[in-house]
């Protein structure tokens, strides 16, 4: 890492001091200001791999710093120091650009992990490595696809929580691993969990893991989902399903990154990315009192819109190619394809199951047809619109 060089902005000596030692430890070069003023002089004249900020400064304040990183130097990581147990400054940061945070006193165990995803992505971004081959296609080139398309590449830049929202069976698991496959977490695991899968007496050994003899049937150690995803991505789906009670809980393992298994006495760092989503309006149900209203907040840092069938209708011949094409070779039969009148059907159905609905007509509709062209008829769709 000689080449590496991050710019530390804190105009207290003895953090300045700690970080510089830490990271000369990793083998990386600093440069340090104490005001919003020296850090941007310092900007104009060299050249940065990461600025790592406190949030308050004698001339101004981090976010300043951030927007203008944003602004002029924006395929470089920033990172904000908070005060302890600020998570409203650190989630205003967040929103406006930031990698991530940490927060004082400074876990320099978490430090150094942030550090290294940072410094991974610029690594990343100076090669030009972006992993296309392990990146899940998300199909379509229609507006609302182009759009999303380039919010995934943003959002793969930052740590921040995203909250998916989108209909059942727009395909929100897989924007999610497109997120984490462009990311510097993209070489740790990636670990899907549907809430509202899991029974409620069994969520908290779920997530944060049981040491054994903890409860009856505990009969070894269990890492949970939280340790399993360390370094990598946890992706809560159906996150609305959980209970208030786990709510509790899970907002505590975010906001202190770390995590108790149940029967121990001793909390555990970890190190993940939050991504969740869910099909319901999860502000509905913060007013309805079902969802708690700072968990909420917490993990809707950004929000990410993904669009229904029925607003792309223009990608459905490329989704029904793929889709063909994957049934063909899944049963060994020749390969499969739409009359026009049958595509023209098609994009006349609202598709209210999306994409999955999609695939699930074109299944039903290999079995039916008589050869190797599926026409209208053999869709069998609803002539009520």
């Amino acid at each position: 890492m000689s080449q590496t060089r991050i710019l530390i902005v804190d105009d207290e000596p003895d953090i300045r001091e700690l970080l510089e030692i830490t990271l000369a430890r990793m083998g990386v070069d600093t440069q340090s200001a104490a005001t919003l003023g020296e850090a941007k002089a310092l900007l104009e004249q060299e050249h940065f791999q990461l600025c790592l900020t406190d949030m308050r400064l004698p001339d101004g304040n981090g976010l300043d710093l951030v927007d203008t990183i944003q602004a002029k130097y924006a395929q470089m990581p920033v990172a904000v120091i908070t005060a302890h147990g600020n998570m409203d400054a650190a989630v205003r940061a967040l929103k406006s650009g930031a990698f991530d945070f940490v927060s004082k006193p400074i876990d320099l165990s978490q430090l150094r992990e942030m550090v290294g995803s940072a410094l991974h992505l610029s690594k990343k971004d100076a090669t030009g490595d972006t992993d296309t081959s392990d990146t899940p296609r998300l199909l379509g080139d229609s507006k609302p696809m182009q759009r999303l398309k380039k919010s995934i590449a943003k959002l793969a830049r930052s740590q921040a929580p995203v909250y998916i929202h989108g209909e059942s069976g727009t395909g929100k698991e897989l924007v999610a691993r497109a997120i984490h496959s462009l990311s510097s977490r993209n070489e740790s695991p990636f670990v899907p969990v549907n809430c509202s899968a899991i029974p409620s007496e069994l969520l908290e050994s779920e997530f944060f893991g049981h040491v054994k003899g903890s409860f009856t049937g505990a009969t070894s150690d269990k890492p949970g989902l939280f340790r399993s995803a360390q370094g990598g991505t946890l992706f809560l789906d159906e996150v609305a399903d959980l209970p208030l009670a786990m709510q509790v809980k899970l907002l505590r393992a975010i906001q202190e990154k770390a995590v108790r298994p149940v029967g121990s006495n001793q909390e555990e760092s970890v190190d993940v990315r939050i991504l969740s989503a869910t099909h319901k309006d999860l502000q509905t149900l913060v007013n309805d009192g079902t969802f708690r209203q700072d968990l909420f907040y917490r993990i809707n840092v950004i929000r990410l819109d993904v669009p229904s069938l029925r607003e792309r209708l223009e990608d459905i011949p490329q989704l029904a190619e793929h889709i063909l094409s994957k049934l063909s070779e899944r049963d060994q039969l020749p390969p499969m394809r739409l009359s026009a009148a049958g595509v023209q059907s098609l994009e006349n159905h609202t598709f209210p199951g999306n994409v999955r609905e999609l695939e699930n007509i074109l299944e039903r509709a290999c079995a039916l047809c008589e050869d190797e062209i599926i026409e209208a008829e053999d869709l069998q769709l609803p002539t009520n619109k």
